[in-house]
């Protein structure tokens, strides 16, 4: 039996959302079944342990403040950002094999269920756990920058009274403070993590469509992830050495690096929010539109590839 995306496409026409949404649900109520939220309960420890717990400060009282919610934020931001690389791998990884070895997947497909749909629910179920776990990280981490922040103005008044500071000078330390308190910029990184979380689910789901093997999957897709970072260095050693250094094949071969492998430098940008700059809101757009470009690029090459397996 033909099992290509065209004459799938002809079997079941169009893909319903109330299918995906189902589908997705499933995935997501499978994936807590296997107690993967055990992860918020480590990131938890953490961001509350960095907010009692303070480093040696070297620098001024009028600096140390800062300082210390520098700390909490890269620190925090840095653990959601392991963590959800890691649960998008792995919770990926592990619903094919185990709907093949539940034989959960013949029932589906035998409904029947197009292949798209069935691909599609399983990666939204995925990037749902991922919304949820973020979203209650976000909101402890928001929770403890916010008691921390507060505190810390406190103490700034506190050191300015009992120096007698200018009215200007407490005015620019409080403005330093509260920039890097809990503010949209802070948003738009949690939002970046998610999107760079959401890349690797669908990759993972695309190894996962010839690979039986969870391992393999995980492994891969972890070292995709880390080639993705050194992507733009690869593609400009490719230019270098064409002729002239933009020789047409160093060219086409950069293009489909770039198509295939995602630059995760473009998600550094958290860093910048680390140290209390602005997020443009044209720049979180942008991401939004690499994360949903690689996203839909994936689930395609998936679908390609599993409407082809036998079952």
């Amino acid at each position: 039996m033909n099992h290509s995306p065209a004459n799938a496409e002809r079997s079941h026409p169009g893909s319903h959302g109330g299918r995906i949404l189902v589908i997705a649900l499933h995935a997501f109520t499978q994936l807590v079944r296997m107690r993967v939220f055990y992860f918020l309960a480590v990131f938890a420890v953490i961001a509350i342990g960095s907010n009692f717990f303070d480093l040696p400060q070297h620098a001024g009282p009028e600096t140390a403040g800062v300082n210390v919610l520098h700390a909490i934020k890269s620190w925090s931001l840095g653990t959601m950002t392991l963590f959800s690389v890691v649960l998008a791998i792995v919770a990926t990884a592990l619903l094919l094999p185990k709907d093949v070895e539940d034989r959960t997947l013949y029932t589906i497909l035998a409904k029947p269920v197009p292949r798209l749909d069935y691909l599609a629910g399983k990666l939204l179920g995925v990037l749902l756990l991922l919304v949820v776990s973020l979203a209650l990280m976000d909101l402890l981490l928001a929770a403890v920058l916010q008691i921390r922040t507060s505190i810390l103005l406190g103490q700034l008044m506190d050191i300015a009274n009992a120096r007698g500071w200018a009215l200007d000078e407490v005015a620019s330390q409080r403005a330093e403070l509260l920039t890097h308190g809990p503010n949209w910029s802070l948003q738009g990184a949690v939002v970046a993590v998610f999107l760079r979380a959401a890349i690797m689910a669908a990759l993972a789901l695309l190894i996962s469509t010839f690979s039986s093997s969870t391992l393999f999957t995980s492994i891969t897709s972890f070292l995709v992830y880390f080639a993705g970072h050194f992507q733009a260095d690869a593609r400009g050693v490719l230019l270098d050495s064409g002729a002239g250094g933009h020789g047409p094949v160093a060219r086409v071969t950069g293009m489909l690096v770039a198509l295939v492998l995602p630059d995760f430098q473009l998600f550094n940008v958290i860093d910048a929010v680390i140290e209390g700059q602005a997020m443009p809101l044209i720049l979180l757009g942008q991401l939004a539109a690499a994360g949903l470009f690689y996203v839909v690029f994936y689930t395609l090459a998936s679908w390609y590839i599993f409407a082809e397996k036998e079952f």
